[in-house]
């Protein structure tokens, strides 16, 4: 998940308190992780069978170098691939709710943009506003879980920046075209985001400060590939950011 070019951006992992209407969260899955019970509040009806099979952590940063910060790692213990509509609460070192601060996510997981897989999926949040860099831990709440039209891969597409005569390049470069490649023997739908990292300071974590789509909803057929031109915002983000310290090319499950 490397993203740029400098830099080790260490901080430690701190689970997620969850609350999911009514359900428990399990272990998190880190040897970092605190795991949070919740209070079962009055339920009204009974909770969605895949709410209590899906669990949250979030990392603020990880010890290992090159790493995206602030992201929020999702476990899915259900045999399917399913889409949840997330909501998102910051909160200080102290657990204390953060008022001030927006939460916008990157792949669009508090939209019902993305399809978790069997085992783990994630998202890469962004704070604004005053008390940003205090955030050390963020609140996750299920809104909804639906089973996916398409199933997630199993294994992450990967992609292949190009020049404008279809020659490999790297994602520093200012690239025309992506190649994408399905490991999987079934064919997947992914999207593509652009993204552009801050410098932060030693000690606050680095966050996406530019994230631009790359085409719309892809499908990769098994074991093949699939091309997308680079065009509109996303050629004039390439042509600014090119050669810049940190950039990201992230694909992700969606439908």
């Amino acid at each position: 998940m490397g993203i740029g070019r400098s830099g080790a951006l260490g901080a430690a992992c701190v689970a997620a308190t969850v609350v999911l209407s009514g359900c428990v969260p399990g272990d998190a899955g880190s040897p970092d992780a605190k795991s949070v019970r919740v209070a079962r509040p009055v339920a009204t009806r009974t909770p969605h069978p895949y709410v209590g099979k899906l669990s949250f952590t979030y990392v603020g940063a990880r010890p290992e170098k090159e790493t995206i910060n602030q992201v929020v790692d999702i476990k899915n213990d259900d045999e399917q691939s399913v889409v949840p509509v997330l909501a998102f609460t910051p909160l200080d070192k102290h657990h204390k709710v953060l008022s001030q601060v927006t939460v916008r996510t990157v792949y669009g997981t508090d939209r019902g943009n993305v399809v978790v897989p069997y085992g783990y999926g994630m998202e890469i949040l962004r704070f604004s506003g005053p008390g940003a860099h205090q955030v050390a831990d963020v609140r996750v709440r299920v809104v909804s879980v639906t089973p996916a039209r398409i199933r997630a891969g199993i294994h992450s597409v990967t992609v292949q920046p190009l020049d404008v005569h279809g020659r490999k390049v790297d994602k520093f470069s200012r690239f025309a075209a992506l190649r994408l490649s399905n490991a999987d023997d079934f064919p997947v739908a992914v999207r593509l985001a652009y993204l552009v990292y801050d410098q932060p300071p030693k000690g606050q974590t680095q966050q996406a400060v530019v994230v631009v789509p790359v085409g719309g909803l892809i499908h990769v057929p098994a074991r093949g590939t699939a091309e997308v031109k680079v065009t509109g915002a996303a050629a004039t983000a390439v042509a600014r950011y090119s050669d810049g310290p940190a950039v990201s090319i992230k694909p992700y499950n969606s439908q």
